[in-house]
């Protein structure tokens, strides 16, 4: 007789649930396969090709047989380009010791997350956040003090909320501007307040996710919180990788900077779970890095005219409000009230997001995101990494859904 899984799988794996975009994308791709016609809009994914000198560095690392094991924590061309990107793009001065590649941008920030952090440590996650933060909080053992900023503040986190929210058990605050899932920016003033926050209590790391850094769909200049406030270098982490800028998602790099003992403990962690990254996808990071940047103008372009479109059809939409983003390709709409609407009428059993997705997938076959899964009930992620007329005929959809 076998054992139950639960008393098999260990408590750490319990505590943890999958990933929903992976797993609603997983559906949505087998609905599909069943020949329904399904558009999914949950995967952030960008639909551009990799761009071609990218992709030619990467067939010309292979024939040069670039196919062997490398450093762990990356080879040095791809690190010394990274540290220049850090120098002339955002004004930070990093060393190569300084400095670390991972196999994404999530396995960067898993590795942070178990080289600092123990049983019963707080980390702080303003919500909506991206989501996978809690969980990853979650394996090492600490506790995600989970911070609600709703649409009536502009999904940002105020001064006040993060004063209020530091205990002495506060160990780690992560920051991601551009949000995934709102698209909102903080701007230099709002990251300063909370910067002035966090210089009052030096034994609290700041982590910043600045993985949407180039999908700048204001066109107003990026700050990250170290920008704000300098005096937080030798405790503040910046994290970032080529996924979304250069369509290079499938390649898998992601690259944190911080201070040399927190980055050689993430090295230390690196070198017993996967080793070096792909040594193929280092060299197309390199080339990614170093070369023209001129190849993530066209799909910015892309995403602002897709941005207005979506945002401007969800506030025509009875029950939902919808803001405008400053990056990132996501929209975010509340859907509270369209939520309430449709169980009224019986269209759905629950009032909650996740009968709403499952409303829009089974009966309209369009998939989205339940805002539960980044820890805002009532609202749901659409990505508009997608064609236009995919965007135009899913929101059809959904309008005809809402009516």
């Amino acid at each position: 007789m076998s054992k139950p899984a639960a008393s098999v799988l260990s408590a750490r794996v319990l505590s943890i649930k999958e990933s929903p975009t992976l797993a609603i994308t997983a559906k949505a791709a087998r609905y599909k396969a069943e020949g329904r016609p399904i558009i999914g809009l949950a995967a952030g994914e960008p639909d551009f090709d990799t761009p071609q000198h990218i992709k030619d560095a990467a067939k010309a690392a292979i024939d040069a047989g670039y196919t062997k094991y490398t450093p762990v924590s990356g080879i040095p061309a791809l690190k010394k380009a990274i540290v220049n990107k850090f120098k002339n793009e955002n004004g930070f001065d990093y060393a190569v010791n300084e400095v670390i590649v991972g196999v994404g941008g999530k396995q960067t920030i898993f590795n942070l997350c178990l080289a600092v952090l123990n049983a019963g440590d707080e980390v702080i996650i303003p919500a909506p956040y991206w989501v996978s933060y809690a969980d990853i909080a979650l394996v090492a053992e600490a506790k995600p003090v989970v911070l609600e900023c709703g649409i009536e503040q502009g999904f940002k986190l105020l001064p006040a909320q993060l004063e209020a929210a530091i205990t002495p058990k506060t160990k780690l605050v992560m920051f991601n501007s551009p949000s995934n899932p709102t698209g909102a920016v903080y701007s230099l003033q709002e990251l300063k307040a909370l910067g002035e926050v966090l210089l009052k209590h030096p034994h609290v790391l700041i982590a910043t996710d600045d993985m949407y850094e180039h999908v700048n769909l204001s066109g107003q200049p990026f700050h990250n919180i170290l920008n704000a406030t300098p005096g937080l270098k030798d405790r503040c982490i910046v994290l970032n990788g080529v996924s979304k800028a250069y369509s290079m998602t499938g390649w898998r790099i992601g690259y944190a900077a911080g201070p040399a003992y927190i980055i050689k403990a993430m090295e230390i962690l690196q070198s017993q779970s996967t080793s070096n990254p792909t040594s193929i996808s280092q060299y197309a990071a390199e080339a990614a890095l170093s070369g023209s940047q001129d190849c993530i103008k066209p799909m910015v372009t892309a995403f602002r005219e897709r941005h207005e479109y979506v945002v401007n059809r969800f506030n025509a939409m009875p029950g939902l409000s919808c803001l405008m983003a400053g990056g990132a390709f996501y929209a975010f709409p509340d859907a509270r009230q369209a939520i309430a609407n449709l169980h009224k009428t019986g269209k759905i059993r629950e009032t909650t997001d996740m009968a709403f997705a499952e409303y829009l997938l089974e009966e309209h076959n369009v998939a989205v995101v339940p805002g539960s899964a980044f820890g805002a009930e009532g609202y749901f992620r659409i990505s508009f990494a997608t064609s236009m007329e995919n965007l135009r005929e899913a929101l059809d959809r959904i309008e005809k859904a809402l009516a």
